[in-house]
């Protein structure tokens, strides 16, 4: 039997970043994947191959709609969609070869095969052809990830009526994608289709898309959205959807409990994701799950045995690439004796739509219900000289700060580029810096980065400057 000092069970970006940390702190160090590429859903099935599709369409949106206004004439412009798809599998691979190549420069013991618990320092990995191996383990990081949630009165046959890891897979592009939610996922894939031509219509329970955020960014996404083409029915229930043929058909409850439905080609469920620890045999490692199937953690992100730890999407807090590599470096540096920390608060959120939509600290609505007083600055993009040149007119930057003090409590932003800028935001926010400390950096002339100083220029109460 192998034994290491961590084993992490889960290959994502937690996964390989807690390994690679813990390597780099001088631990023997072994990971688990149950599949044979390397880095979750989130190289393989999320957040790589989505984005690569979205900066295709973009590209061929662009050609279609922008090129003539900037001078470029094309004639007999074509979409090859397998080609498209072929570019996504190639990065995906790339990503993935990456990680890989990590792992060796790290010395880091790789083991492809379902990774379960003997007991509580016995870890066993069954390929899925093979005898099963078992790792002795010092301590032990789970980070197994997420997987599409479904609706338990709809079948998923993953042809017509489909998840994200399909819809990134497709063999043609939807006459009429019918998407059933309003969330981050199911926006950037509707994108995705739309930008090619298929009719997207959104059915959403809640009375806005990305609910969880800010409502101004809602309103000025589905305003964006609606112009390129996609319906968006909120407040609507769906009770159902049935395929036959080539058709589903999808049936709902309107705001006012009318029964309606939706016919198209294509269905993408997409009502968020639930934690992934199907076959981790917590039971015989002393730990238990929560009632979202959550595995609980404290502030050290220990579970309740003391040696194991768990990380990103089955532990509390967003589903978020970027929150569970944090919380690897955390549990590597907590094992080794350090002292880390998280602020949970300034973990940023994106939307990778074009106009992208980011946000980090709180929102308005929830520093109203908290009673905290603050102070608004807002700044269109439609201000910006960048802005114009790139006809990146729609969307805008909103500072919220402390009404006594000027500290900045919250960034919210949809416009070009906002998946970037909002570093600057968290930076800021890190550091504890007011409005009036920003509005007094310089920032480049011409770029879009200048609305995030022209909206904290509005939160001091002076006039923007670069209109």
């Amino acid at each position: 039997m192998s034994s290491f000092d961590v084993v992490v069970i889960g290959s994502g970006p937690g996964g390989y970043i807690a390994a690679i940390r813990c390597a780099q702190l001088g631990m023997k160090t072994a990971l688990i994947e149950k599949y044979d590429s390397l880095g979750g859903t989130c190289l393989n099935v999320g957040c790589i191959p989505s984005k690569a599709l979205l900066d295709s369409s973009e590209h061929f949106h662009h050609a279609r709609h922008n090129f003539e206004t900037h001078g470029i004439e094309l004639t007999d412009l074509k979409l090859n969609f397998k080609q498209m798809m072929q570019r996504k599998t190639e990065v995906v691979e790339q990503s993935s070869g990456g990680v890989s190549f990590l792992m060796k420069k790290n010395k880091i013991e790789v083991f492809h095969g379902l990774g379960s618990f003997v007991d509580a320092h016995t870890v066993q990995v069954k390929p899925a052809k093979g005898k099963a191996q078992q790792l002795q383990a010092k301590h032990v990081i789970i980070a197994t990830g997420s997987k599409p949630s479904a609706l338990p009165f709809i079948e998923q046959d993953k042809k017509r009526i489909i998840t994200s890891t399909e819809a990134l897979s497709l063999s043609e592009v939807p006459k009429h994608l019918i998407l059933i939610g309003g969330g981050v996922v199911g926006l950037e894939l509707g994108s995705v289709y739309a930008r090619l031509g298929a009719k997207v219509s959104v059915v959403e329970y809640m009375d806005s898309i990305i609910s969880n955020m800010d409502r101004e960014l809602g309103r000025e996404l589905t305003k964006v959205l609606k112009k390129e083409g996609i319906e968006f029915f909120t407040r609507h229930e769906v009770t159902g959807a049935a395929v036959k043929g080539k058709t589903v058909t999808v049936n709902a409850k309107d705001k006012a409990g009318k029964a309606v439905s939706f016919k198209g080609d294509y269905c993408l469920v997409a009502v968020g994701r639930n934690p992934y620890t199907q076959g981790l045999m917590l039971d015989k490692a002393g730990i238990s799950v929560d009632e979202k199937g959550k595995i609980p953690v404290n502030e050290k992100l220990q579970t309740g045995v003391d040696h194991i730890y768990a990380i990103g999407d089955v532990v509390r807090g967003p589903m978020l690439a970027h929150k569970a590599e944090e919380e690897g470096v955390v549990v590597a540096e907590t094992i080794a004796g350090q002292q880390p920390h998280i602020n949970y608060l300034l973990i940023p959120g994106v939307v990778y739509t074009w106009p992208e939509v980011a946000a980090v600290g709180h929102t308005e609505e929830q520093l109203k219900e908290q009673g905290i007083a603050f102070k608004k600055g807002k700044f269109p993009f439609r201000a910006s000289g960048r802005a114009r040149a790139s006809m990146d007119l729609d969307g805008f930057i909103k500072v919220l700060a402390a009404k006594d003090t000027d500290e900045i409590l919250g960034v919210h932003m949809i416009g070009p580029r906002a998946a970037d800028m909002i570093a600057e935001a968290v930076t800021a926010m890190e550091y504890r810096a007011t409005a009036e400390d920003i509005a007094r950096m310089s920032h480049a002339h011409p770029t879009y980065s200048e609305a995030m100083k022209e909206a904290c220029l509005a939160a001091t109460g002076n006039r923007a400057l670069n209109f």
